[in-house]
């Protein structure tokens, strides 16, 4: 099972950017989907992106043209680029590779969780 471990989580304001990294023990190569979740004070954690293996990306509608997620599958890395954040991105992000659930028709998670990192958006 491959190891997850986030960063780039930081404090910005609103209006900046950040990008994430999630570093990945095993090879990603393989994997048929990535995903970033956020968990957001008080909330369920959340999928807001995903990329498959042939490069296909869909986001949450929250996050669409201003989230980009990416994948680097020579360093076993995926990265979410965030632009124009608000306060309402505020939260703790994790990635988590995925397995297409054919029977509910969407992305689940496929492995344990990591650490996360912490993003804040101030206003």
């Amino acid at each position: 099972q491959v190891q997850l471990v986030e960063s780039g989580g930081g404090l910005v304001q609103a209006g900046g950017s950040l990008t994430l990294s999630c570093a990945v023990s095993g090879s990603i190569a393989s994997v048929n989907a990535m995903g970033w979740y956020r968990q957001a004070p008080g909330k369920q954690r959340a999928l807001v992106a995903s990329i498959t293996d042939t490069d296909a990306t869909n986001y949450a509608d929250s996050v669409k043209g201003r989230f980009t997620i990416s994948r680097d599958n020579a360093k076993n890395t995926v990265y979410l680029q965030m632009n124009s954040l608000n306060v309402e991105d505020t939260g703790v992000y994790y990635c988590n590779p995925l397995l297409f659930d054919r029977l509910r028709r969407e992305w689940v998670r496929a492995g344990s969780w990591g650490q996360g990192t912490q993003v804040t958006v101030s206003s």
